[in-house]
């Protein structure tokens, strides 16, 4: 999980948990994650609408509270907000406010042997610095497993592996990626093949149907002046290799 170094120095997940007395037994329980915790409220269209201004700044998240892995989601959610106020609250003037919004958007597949749902968090990020940043993270849920999706399972059988032990699909989405971009830009990319063929800049993904899209936050792939990327790879030259 990418989160911006401003971020990770001021944040800090914890998880609430609750006791249950029944029948003279103290049962410990987490507490479901609520959008009322994060002092949000819930729209018509099921989505936490999350607010905060200030003359110092502005914050604006959005996210689908029904997504599966609530848990996950809630505490990045916690987590790039937390990390945000901390830093815009700093005692100190600011030549302009800082600005945070956070945007979900959300991607789904039916392609046998199971479906999936995909949610994308896309961030801009304005704390004063040089320049803004855009960065992305994704959330990806097996629907007949029952388990997240990654890139790197980091050996948990919890997680469900995007690609097959032992596949290496990275030397034919590389150059499908890099012509991609050439594409978008309109003029020819340098990437490194140590960079294009490196499995953790490829962490940040969605499935459909017909692709997996995988997105590129500001400066992952591309100097930061290309901004936040996103490049669709067909399933075809890949699908033999999806787990």
């Amino acid at each position: 999980m990418r989160i911006p170094t401003l971020a990770l120095a001021f944040a800090r997940i914890t998880v609430g948990i609750s006791a249950v007395l029944w029948s003279s037994v103290a049962i410990a329980s987490a507490a479901p994650p609520k959008c009322g915790d994060l002092s949000g409220v819930i729209d018509g269209a099921q989505t936490c609408q999350i607010q905060a201004t200030d003359p110092a700044y502005a914050l604006s998240i959005n996210y689908p509270v029904n997504y599966p892995d609530a848990q996950a989601v809630f505490d990045y959610v916690k987590q790039t907000r937390d990390g945000f106020l901390n830093v815009a609250k700093m005692p100190g003037p600011h030549d302009m406010p800082y600005e945070l919004e956070t945007t979900a958007t959300e991607y789904s597949s039916a392609v046998p042997p199971r479906g999936t749902q995909s949610l994308v968090f896309k961030t801009f990020q304005d704390v004063g610095g040089a320049h803004p940043q855009t960065f992305f993270q994704t959330f990806n849920w097996d629907q007949t497993l029952r388990k997240p999706i990654q890139i790197d399972t980091g050996g948990s059988d919890k997680i469900q592996p995007l690609f097959q032990a032992g596949a290496n699909p990275w030397p034919v989405i590389f150059p499908i990626v890099q012509s991609e971009l050439d594409k978008q830009s309109g003029q020819p990319v340098a990437i490194s093949p140590a960079v294009g063929l490196d499995p953790t800049k490829y962490e940040n993904f969605a499935i459909t149907n017909d692709a997996i899209i995988f997105f590129f936050s500001q400066g992952e792939l591309l100097p930061e002046a290309a901004g936040a990327l996103q490049v669709s790879v067909p399933r075809g030259p890949i699908d033999a290799m999806i787990a």
